[in-house]
């Protein structure tokens, strides 16, 4: 494996040359302009506003630069459509009930539609049945429910995203080692696909590697440094590591970095906020994989207003997703998608 400091010192001088392939998914694009044309028409925003249409977006979390993103575009969306929206989530994604005590606020004023994205897969349920029962529809973005009661959900096939991490970390340790798994949590969604799809792909594909430990950090910087320090002092021979989100990941940066393992083990991350970028162009960590945030929130309000206007929806928006690394990640189809 290719020393940090060497790599550092070949991209000072420009000379880097590196072999790894853009594996994609899905096409993500800056915006959903790019990929088709927008559903809401100026006659579409005129008519919604005339209904003073309002949609509150609950999210999982706000101080992220991911939920920014997808704050974002949540609101190129409200402007181009014609509604009003607000979008708020708890300090922490691991305050389930805090999220709860949001949503019920966010019911109580009587939306025309809700864009909700799961903490908790399954402690919401009774909220959103009632709200379906009182004629809300209901779109979920990022993580869904363990119900039927979306009527759709806009966020990235995160299964085949961390397969995809699994498939990279698996060549970067040249197929045998010990590896290991922070993540954000095991109950919503995408906290139990992302590890599911991790660690699935490793047992069913490389037999010559051992995930040796999952922990969960609840997306905090501070508590997953400390998980991933632990689990490195256990495990002197780890040959790598997954971050499961933005947080995740940059808890597993700041114990590499702190324990001067950083030419010693591979990091792979999830999402793309500024810190991951930079470490990837640093030659730090390795690659991540790129959600479209900004799609993700777009999608997700445009899908309330087709919702509200009658129109069938699709039950999955897959929203894209990229594997970047030094080598790609300032091509245009991938820098479109990074978010600061």
């Amino acid at each position: 494996m290719l020393s940090k400091k060497h790599f550092l010192s070949l991209l000072a001088v420009g000379a880097l040359s590196m072999s790894f392939v853009i594996a994609q998914e899905a096409t993500p694009e800056a915006t959903p302009e790019a990929e088709e044309a927008p559903y809401c028409t100026p006659d579409i925003a005129e008519e919604m506003r005339a209904k003073n249409i309002y949609i509150p977006i609950v999210s999982k979390g706000f101080q992220h630069q991911f939920w920014q993103a997808v704050k974002l575009g949540a609101e190129r969306a409200a402007e181009d459509c014609g509604v009003t929206i607000t979008f708020e989530g708890p300090e922490s994604e691991s305050q389930v009930d805090k999220q709860l005590e949001m949503l019920q606020t966010a019911l109580d004023r009587k939306p025309a539609a809700l864009v909700f994205a799961a903490l908790d897969s399954k402690a919401a349920i009774p909220l959103l049945e009632q709200a379906a029962e009182d004629g809300i529809p209901i779109i979920g973005f990022d993580s869904g429910v363990d119900s039927d009661i979306l009527l759709a959900t806009a966020a990235t096939d995160n299964i085949a995203a961390a397969a995809l991490a699994a498939d990279m970390m698996a060549e970067l340790i040249g197929f045998e080692g010990k590896v290991a798994v922070i993540a954000h949590d095991q109950t919503s969604r995408t906290g139990i696909d992302r590890v599911d799809g991790f660690v699935n792909r490793i047992k069913e594909a490389y037999p010559n590697i051992e995930v040796v430990d999952v922990q969960y950090g609840g997306g905090d910087h501070l508590k997953s440094t400390d998980l991933a320090r632990s689990i490195i002092l256990a495990h002197p021979d780890l040959k790598g590591f997954f971050g499961a989100n933005e947080g995740s990941a940059i808890g597993v940066l700041n114990a590499v970095i702190e324990l001067d393992m950083a030419d010693e083990l591979v990091v792979i991350g999830y999402d793309s906020g500024r810190q991951q970028v930079q470490a990837i162009a640093e030659g730090i960590m390795e690659g991540a994989i790129t959600q479209n945030p900004i799609g993700i929130g777009y999608k997700a309000v445009e899908a309330a207003v087709k919702a509200l206007r009658g129109e069938e929806l699709e039950p999955n928006i897959d929203t894209g997703f990229f594997y970047y690394d030094a080598s790609n990640y300032t091509d245009e189809e991938i820098a479109a998608v990074l978010y600061d």
